[in-house]
Order: structure tokens, then sequence, then C-alpha cells
């Protein structure tokens, strides 16, 4: 299980945050704490929440299932 944690997490600290935009950007476009993105991409121990990881696909506007088929790639 932590090994698909691990995945979810690295896929939107590397794809939908980046190195480039900042973390509170991040978090106020994905009603989410600033902390918890920082978390996410910086504490290899974070374990995100279903809860977060649901806020955040909202914002974008995709739905879990997909996000799911977008890790799997």
């Amino acid at each position: 299980m932590s090994d698909l944690n691990r995945k979810i997490c690295d896929y939107i600290a590397t794809e939908w945050i980046g190195d480039i935009q900042p973390k509170t950007e991040f978090a106020l476009n994905h009603n989410i704490d600033e902390k918890t993105a920082r978390r996410i991409s910086n504490d290899k121990n974070y374990t995100i929440t279903l809860y977060t990881l649901n806020k955040i696909c909202v914002s974008r506007n995709v739905k879990l299932s997909e996000f799911f088929k977008l890790i799997d790639k």
C-alpha cells in the first residue's frame, strides 16, 4: 500500500506541482493547506488521504478513476 501512496504523491509532486510552481499557489488553487502541498512534494513518509486526493482531483476536474489511470501509465 505504501508503494501506491508514494506513486500518488510522486505523480502529484512531479506532474502537477513541479519545481517551478510555488507550493502556496498550488495549495490555493486546489483547496488544500500549503503545509499539505509541501508534504506531498518533500516528505517521503507522507500518507495522502483520500479526502485530500479527491479535493485536488476535483479542483483539476479529474475523476479519481481517471487519476488512477494516469498514475498507472
